[in-house]
C-alpha cells in the first residue's frame, strides 16, 4: 500500500476551514467538495489513457483521453457522498457506484448494510471515497469488497487519516496482488479513545448533513 499525503497551501488552507467547529454544514459541504477536487488531481495520477487523434485549428495532433473501462468512483456511505461531485467534477465520464457500510461504536469493525456495483469489477480502477480515514477498519472492508469484485487498481481518497489506520490498512492489506493507494491531506496524530481522529474535524457525517436523530 502506497500513502501519499498532500502537501500544498490551497489543501492546508481549506482543511484548516473544515476542521473549525463553528464552520457550518452548508460551508463545511462547499469546502469538502473543493478539496477532495484538489485531492483528485493527485489521486488520478495514473489513471488510465490511451491515445487519441485529433485535429486542432492548427494541425493534426496526437493525445490521449481516459481507457476503457471507464473508471469506478465508490463512495461510501453516507460521508462518501459528500466528496462524489469534487471527484465527478474532475472525472465526469467516470461511472459511479455505492456502497453502504456501518461502523460499530462499540467493536469498531464495519459491515455492508447496501450496495450498487456492478457484480464483476476485473480490471477496473476503483477510487473509494471516505473522509476519515481513523481505524481503517471500514476502509479495509471496502476495499476487500472491491477486490473480491474483481478490482485491479484501487485509490482511496480521504480527507484526513490516523496513523493507527494506515498501520491497520498495511497489515491487512498486505498480500494484495494489486496496487492500493490512499491519497489524503493530513496525517494527523492519533485516535482518541472512541475511535475518532485527533485534532480531526470531528464526525464528518453529522457536519456534512447534521445530526440525524
Amino acid at each position: 500500500m502506497h500513502t501519499v499525503v498532500i502537501d500544498h497551501p490551497l489543501v492546508a488552507h481549506k482543511l484548516t476551514a473544515l476542521r473549525d467547529q463553528d464552520t457550518a454544514s452548508p460551508t463545511f459541504r462547499r469546502l469538502a467538495d473543493e478539496l477532495v477536487t484538489l485531492l483528485a488531481y493527485e489521486a488520478t495520477r495514473e489513471v488510465r489513457t490511451e491515445a487519441v487523434n485529433i485535429t486542432t485549428p492548427v494541425s493534426a495532433a496526437v493525445g490521449v483521453k481516459l481507457a476503457a473501462p471507464k473508471p469506478l468512483v465508490v463512495p461510501i456511505l453516507r460521508a462518501g457522498l459528500g466528496m462524489l461531485e469534487g471527484m465527478v467534477r474532475l472525472l465526469p465520464t467516470a461511472e459511479v457506484g455505492f456502497l453502504g457500510m456501518i461502523r460499530n461504536e462499540d467493536t469498531l469493525k464495519a459491515s455492508t448494510y447496501a450496495e450498487r456495483l456492478p457484480d464483476d469489477l476485473s480490471g477496473r480502477q476503483c477510487y473509494v471515497l471516505d473522509p476519515m480515514l481513523a481505524t481503517g477498519g471500514t476502509l479495509g472492508a471496502a476495499i476487500r469488497f472491491l477486490v473480491d469484485r474483481g478490482a485491479g487498481h484501487i485509490t482511496a481518497i480521504c480527507l484526513l487519516a490516523a496513523p493507527e489506520g494506515c498501520a491497520r490498512l498495511e497489515r491487512e492489506l498486505d498480500g494484495l496482488d494489486i496496487p492500493v493507494t490512499v491519497v489524503t491531506a493530513a496525517m494527523d496524530e492519533r485516535l482518541n479513545e472512541k475511535g475518532y481522529i485527533v485534532p480531526g474535524l470531528g464526525d464528518a457525517g453529522d457536519r456534512l448533513y447534521g445530526v440525524v436523530g
